[in-house]
């Protein structure tokens, strides 16, 4: 068994020939520059590329499968040089009056995929987008990715947008067959401490991934899994936790960072900490942003988080970028010394950092590693900030 770092949520914003795949996403995402983002700067094992159902990314696939440069693997999923490539699509489902709600899927093969899109593709009504409405039931929608031997997993379940417990339901189990539910997708603004306070999430395991719309965002958010090899077949298996193959580690954003973490008041933009009926108790407004944490609250069945024994620690860990004093510069003469930022996050010593970026820069990157940044609080969709 060995441990693997995996981002099992990045975007397409566009495709090799340039047509849009999520609209919102950068240009410069495309297929190919993921792969080289991921495996060369990222230094990641394992990414779950979302948008693979778009007919012009199964196009460059297709090619690069052709010139040798990615390899279909016996066990699921694709190889570029040493990272594993998970093919994956997010789609929106309805649930009559209660709200809409994403979901991630993943399949082991380039011929799942493809019969996965033909088959979306009369369901949705421009198949080359990210993201679309599926004109389905969630039963249906789970029958046909168990039919693929793919698996499902609700997407940033607590965003206040569509989401599952962001905004169509205080229980999971309302709307889905849990039971084909390996795990859920905490997204920015939870983490373990605030999911565990769900006692239906107590035999779900938790993964941490960036929903990536640009390439600089690639590993925002990640895992660490105990696996024999990087495959589906075996990125399934731990995250159903078995044989030994498990999530070992959660890394994200500390709660307080997300755009989303606090109601926001969406005139005067203050943040509404305490109850407030709807209506901002600054300035009066009635349109309220709902925080990730609010929202907890309100569906919460523990006062205080039961951690099941399964549960691996979730270290809370900014991105690279978001340390002060770590400017492009000092960013890359850091990649030069030590080639991927998995490297500089986990490996690099506390002298080795000193020596290329100075002892200030250093100690700002060991006080990521142990989570004692000081941060100041993120809500309505304005990240938090990064103090000290």
């Amino acid at each position: 068994m060995r441990e693997y770092f995996s981002d099992l949520h990045i975007h397409i914003g566009r495709t090799y020939k340039g047509k849009a795949v999520k609209i919102t996403a950068s240009k410069t995402l495309t297929f190919s520059r993921i792969l080289e983002e991921a495996a060369d700067r990222k230094g990641l094992d394992m990414v779950g590329i979302i948008d693979m159902h778009s007919p012009e990314v199964l196009e460059e696939m297709a090619d690069l499968i052709q010139a040798g440069l990615v390899q279909e693997l016996p066990r699921g999923g694709l190889r570029y040089k040493d990272t594993t490539i998970i093919l994956g699509s997010e789609v929106e489902l309805r649930f009559e009056t209660r709200g809409t709600a994403h979901f991630l899927v993943y399949f082991p093969t380039v011929r799942d995929m493809k019969e996965f899109s033909s088959w979306l593709a009369k369901r949705v009504k421009n198949i080359q987008l990210s993201t679309q409405r599926a004109y389905t039931t969630a039963q249906e929608l789970q029958d046909r990715v168990s039919l693929g031997e793919g698996f499902m997993i609700p997407a940033h379940i607590f965003t206040p947008f569509k989401s599952i417990y962001g905004n169509c339901s205080s229980s999971m189990e309302e709307l889905l067959d849990t039971s084909r539910i390996p795990a859920v997708e905490l997204g920015l603004s939870s983490d373990s401490e605030m999911a565990d306070c769900l006692s239906e999430l107590a035999n779900k395991t938790f993964v941490t991934n960036s929903d990536a719309h640009s390439l600089p965002k690639i590993a925002r958010e990640y895992q660490k899994m105990q696996m024999q090899e990087c495959s589906f077949k075996e990125l399934f298996m731990a995250l159903l936790r078995e044989d030994g193959r498990k999530v070992t580690a959660n890394y994200g954003l500390h709660p307080k960072l997300g755009k989303y973490h606090m109601t926001r008041c969406a005139r005067c933009e203050e943040l509404v900490r305490e109850h407030a009926e709807g209506r901002c108790p600054y300035c009066g407004h009635l349109q309220l942003i709902t925080g990730v944490y609010n929202r907890l609250i309100e569906i919460a069945d523990r006062v205080t988080p039961v951690h099941p024994p399964h549960r691996p620690a979730y270290i809370h860990q900014v991105p690279l970028e978001f340390i002060p004093g770590l400017g492009p510069k000092k960013m890359e003469e850091l990649l030069f010394h030590f080639k991927t930022e998995m490297n500089i996050l986990h490996v690099a010593k506390q002298e080795e950092l000193a020596s290329v970026v100075g002892e200030k820069v250093a100690n700002l990157i060991l006080k990521n590693r142990s989570g004692e940044m000081v941060l100041e609080v993120g809500g309505g969709g304005r990240y938090g900030k990064i103090l000290s």
